[in-house]
């Protein structure tokens, strides 16, 4: 497994990733993070307090999703699953895009074309084939970009990932496939879902692959820049797996303590990929007590923002939800529509 950012953080140089490491691309990776988990805990708080519907954390993701997106170029696009939220605010989406979804006044909060960022998937898997059906229009076209799509180890058992990976490979589509495995397809443990790692079956349809630490942003941001040079020169399609954690659940549905030991979490807790990037940034004296201030204040304007952005949001129109099912309402749609406001009407 590819890493130069050890727990501990220390550097360690790999001939396979070669990176050059520089006081101002740590800065900026660890500013990335720091304010990508701030929202997400604060979008996580309002969650619990009735604000969002649902909402899906990527604590302990963050290096996997920064470290990926500072490595494409601008045009390159993206199809991410549905908790990409830290690789969503690279692009500059914001605070209110983000959620609007989750507090269910529109199907989608930002313009996909504008930030070349697709909107979530929240079918398992499904965004594999939509971005190698679009990576395939890029080869037609003789465009120089690149596709990347994020999905995790749950969805890698799912058939849509499978027919994607032998479709971009016999298509010598110009994309990269990114595995964020993170242990657990909600309860399900990887070593109940797979018999052989998935950078090791991508061989087997014909991809290039890499094994990378998840929670080391630099490892993860010199394979996903050496992977995405390689596609971009016609080279085969790419699957980049990279072994992080997802530290809280599944969803905030979800209660991880029933199928996941504390000892567990709390061994994972000492590979916080951003506390490791800190630890390399002080013990080199990269940044200064003021840079750290800085970003905390940041942080805190990052939740401000967060907060208010959601609390100026209307409330979701319980009826709006059967408009975009049929071209024309059907009478068993209207029976629907009809009784949910009339129950939603007796719970306001």
């Amino acid at each position: 497994m590819i890493q130069l950012l050890g727990p501990d953080g220390t550097l360690r140089p790999d001939e396979d990733a070669p990176l050059e490491v520089t006081p101002e691309l740590c800065r900026d990776l660890l500013r990335d993070m720091v304010l990508a988990r701030r929202f997400d805990e604060e979008a996580h708080a309002l969650q619990r307090q009735g604000e969002l519907g649902l909402w899906l954390m990527a604590l302990g993701q963050e290096a996997a999703q920064v470290g990926s997106m500072r490595a494409l170029d601008p045009r390159d696009y993206v199809f991410p699953s549905y908790r990409e939220q830290a690789a969503a605010r690279c692009r500059g989406i914001g605070p209110a895009e983000l959620m609007a979804q989750w507090r269910g006044v529109t199907h989608s909060g930002w313009d996909p074309a504008r930030y070349r960022f697709h909107i979530y998937s929240l079918v398992l898997g499904t965004q594999a084939l939509h971005a190698t059906g679009y990576a395939v229009g890029v080869r037609l076209d003789g465009a120089d970009e690149v596709v990347l799509t994020y999905f995790g180890d749950g969805a890698s058992s799912q058939g849509d990932v499978n027919e994607a990976l032998n479709w971009a490979a016999v298509a010598n589509a110009p994309i990269v496939f990114f595995c964020q495995n993170n242990q657990w397809a909600i309860s399900t443990s990887t070593s109940r879902q797979m018999a052989a790692p998935l950078h090791r079956r991508a061989v087997g349809f014909g991809l290039e692959s890499y094994h990378v630490d998840g929670n080391d942003v630099l490892a993860v941001h010199a394979v996903t820049a050496r992977a995405a040079e390689s596609v971009r020169a016609g080279g085969p399609p790419v699957l980049i797996e990279a072994m992080t954690y997802r530290m809280a659940g599944h969803s905030t549905s979800d209660d991880p303590r029933r199928y996941r030991s504390d000892a567990e979490v709390e061994a994972w807790r000492h590979r916080d990929p951003i506390a490791r990037l800190e630890l390399l940034v002080r013990t080199r004296g990269w940044a200064d007590d003021a840079y750290f201030a800085a970003l905390a204040a940041e942080s805190d304007a990052v939740a401000a923002e967060t907060r208010a952005a959601c609390l100026s949001m209307p409330d979701p129109v319980v009826g709006e939800m059967f408009a975009h099912v049929l071209n024309e309402e059907t009478e068993l749609v209207r029976y629907q529509r009809e009784w949910m406001e009339a129950y939603h009407s007796t719970l306001l």
